[in-house]
């Protein structure tokens, strides 16, 4: 007799939740902004955008704030920079400088009790290169990623299809953004905030989740035991 499916999906989003990407995407936004503007701006000021909602695809990031820097990049050109940038010649660009979250064991143990799933706003083959490296042999299923849907974050189209995947399942969204907090709540998923507390924007951060009725907000994923 098989062993019955655990009863909830745990739905991470990747970056900030299980990869630390202030070094790659977050850097790849500052290097791509000043290659455009010779302007170097801060990473506080790419968090006040996210928190703006509607910026979770970082190449047209880039591209508005170039623009409201008064420079009008082609965004084809941007995304061929940012992408230099960010994946190197040969996969050795920023991407390297991602760290993991998770501790060693937790993803194990939630397995267990749960099914893992996740919805990122990164392409397929940016997630690949960061599973291979961290976590090659958790269960996650499925996958989701940007080219998977027809509308990105904030839009919950692929908490929509992870919920048509398992059916009947109750889900919870992990995410950092105010983008994962609306995706979710309009897909009517409980979800879970990170919010770091080393960073000044936490505070802002947390009212924004607060806002979207999160039904917790932790400092960070490996306190999600104790808040399920």
């Amino acid at each position: 007799m098989s062993e019955p499916l655990p009863s909830g999906v745990i739905v991470f989003d990747m970056d900030g939740v299980l990869a630390e990407v202030s070094d790659s995407y977050r850097e790849s936004v500052v290097q791509t902004v000043e290659f455009f503007t010779g302007l170097r701006v801060t990473r506080d000021l790419i968090q006040e955008y996210k928190n703006r909602g509607g910026w979770n695809n970082d190449w047209a990031l880039s591209q508005k704030i170039a623009a409201d820097l008064g420079v009008n990049a082609d965004y084809d050109t941007v995304v061929e920079r940012f992408n230099k940038i960010f994946l190197g010649e040969n996969g050795e660009g920023l991407i390297r400088r991602e760290q993991w979250f998770p501790l060693p064991g937790l993803l194990e143990r939630l397995s267990r009790k749960f099914g893992l799933s996740i919805f990122t706003g990164r392409l397929r083959y940016e997630a690949d290169i960061t599973m291979r490296r961290f976590a090659s042999g958790v269960p996650f299923d499925p996958i989701i990623c940007a080219e998977d849907v027809a509308n990105g974050k904030p839009a919950p189209d692929g908490l929509l299809a992870i919920q048509q995947t398992h059916p009947g399942r109750k889900l919870w969204y992990v995410g950092d953004t105010v983008d994962d907090a609306r995706a979710a709540k309009a897909a009517g998923v409980p979800f879970i905030g990170i919010a770091d507390k080393s960073h000044k924007w936490r505070d802002g951060l947390v009212k924004l989740f607060e806002q979207e009725n999160a039904v917790a907000i932790l400092d960070n994923v490996n306190e999600i035991e104790e808040a399920l």
